[in-house]
């Protein structure tokens, strides 16, 4: 697409340190010459590459504007749609249909293209806003709030103005709050509560008093006395509360009080239930709680409308055959899934299924002597059962993919082994 002679060597090298960020004023002065200079350079570029691009793909402008209305999408799904693979003379063509690359508090992502500029850094910052995140729960939330999967997302997030931080152990918390994000994480991993010298070095600091300071003004947390240790105010066997959840909390505070504004409700429950605003949102899911026409939060015994689970993004780990009544789901094996837990899914899933409020469940019958599969929707989170069995019979190891087939119009679910042909961990190490 350069051999029409319209752009020399020079002209080539100021537009190719233009594609990789360089400024207007900084490319002139590259060359001594003024920052005018470098944008008309640009401009022929542009001119230059239009025709060659109509010749090999016509349509490239309404393919690129396609592209672009995700929040970021990669230099080289521009390419591969549109025939062009130099990215020196992808890019001016992109800039000339208005794409940019998306800004974030890390600067501009390169190698990346966006109509949409700020919209990647709303997600990022909704991301931000689901922590503290364990290592290992990182690209989960990111997909649930429609991150693209191949976005340097540990680039991002490491960057001096990020609002994440990485903790001593490995886990993503809020800059602002890391100390008390992490003792979060480490009571949570724990399952109990602790002391707190037991807490100094997830929290990275010093004295026990100064733990005790920390977590005293944090809602998530609360002292269990006389013992005085401290355990996270969402456990609710723990005598601290005579509610045994957030919901039952919730509820008790709408059956005493009659319908409430939601802010107010928040408020009035975290005084005996002090858990966070996210935790007690997604209470407003449960099936004993509705809508008045006012649109006041009552119970749905005394004629509120059920509130129902909005449509999340759809993870790229889910399929839906042509008909919609076939869904596959890809699933990573654990230890956790060896082990016979239940096994976290995407809420998309729950909500695709009908399972738009909770508690609410569906059975999927299986062949052979095994136990039919149960989806279940809490407040809280979507699980999958137990695939211990599936996965014995499979003969998978950890780190392969097992694939799940559930058929809709008549509630039946295959397990199938789904790691591609060469990736698979357990033919490697029986290599």
């Amino acid at each position: 697409m350069w051999s029409s002679g319209l752009l020399d060597d020079r002209d080539r090298a100021a537009v190719e340190a233009r594609s990789n960020g360089a400024t207007l004023d900084e490319v002139g002065r590259a060359y001594g010459l003024s920052r005018e200079w470098a944008r008309q350079v640009q401009t022929r570029a542009q001119k230059a590459l239009t025709p060659a691009a109509d010749v090999m793909c016509p349509d490239w402008r309404e393919k690129a504007k396609a592209l672009g209305d995700a929040p970021a999408t990669p230099r080289a799904a521009f390419a591969d749609a549109m025939g062009v693979t130099d990215h020196v003379a992808l890019e001016p063509l992109l800039s000339m249909v208005g794409l940019r690359p998306p800004v974030t508090w890390a600067g501009p992502v390169r190698g990346w293209w966006t109509g949409r500029p700020g919209r990647l850094d709303a997600l990022l910052r909704e991301l931000a806003e689901a922590a503290p995140l364990r290592a290992d729960d990182l690209d989960r939330a990111a997909a649930e709030v429609g991150l693209p999967e191949e976005l340097p997302l540990v680039t991002i997030l490491s960057a001096s103005a990020s609002r994440l931080a990485l903790s001593s152990e490995g886990h993503w918390v809020r800059r602002r709050a890391r100390g008390r994000d992490a003792a979060y994480l480490w009571l949570l991993e724990a399952g109990r509560p602790a002391k707190p010298e037991e807490l100094l070095k997830p929290m990275s600091t010093t004295t026990a008093a100064a733990v005790r300071e920390a977590l005293r003004r944090d809602e998530r947390f609360v002292q269990v006395r006389p013992a005085g240790v401290w355990a996270l105010a969402e456990w609710s066997h723990l005598p601290v509360s005579p509610h045994t959840s957030a919901v039952d909390a919730l509820i008790a505070v709408v059956r005493e009080s009659g319908p409430l504004s939601v802010p107010t409700l928040f408020a009035k429950t975290a005084e005996i239930y002090p858990v966070t605003q996210w935790r007690l949102r997604q209470c407003l899911l449960s099936d004993q709680i509705g809508e008045t026409d006012d649109g006041l939060i009552d119970l749905v015994a005394r004629g509120a409308r059920p509130i129902e689970d909005k449509e999340p993004t759809k993870p790229d780990s889910v399929a839906v055959a042509e008909s919609g009544e076939v869904v596959g789901v890809r699933l990573s094996v654990t230890k956790d899934v060896l082990r016979g837990s239940g096994i976290a899914v995407h809420t998309w899933l729950t909500w695709y299924l009908g399972l738009r409020q909770a508690p609410m469940s569906r059975t999927f019958s299986t062949v052979g002597n095994h136990a039919s599969l149960v989806i279940r929707r809490g407040t809280s989170v979507a699980q999958l059962s137990s695939l211990r069995h599936h996965a014995r019979e499979l003969n998978v190891v950890e780190g392969c993919v097992l694939a799940v087939l559930m058929r809709l119009d008549d509630n039946t679910a295959q397990v199938r082994h789904g790691c591609a042909d060469g990736e698979c961990p357990a033919v490697a190490g029986t290599a």
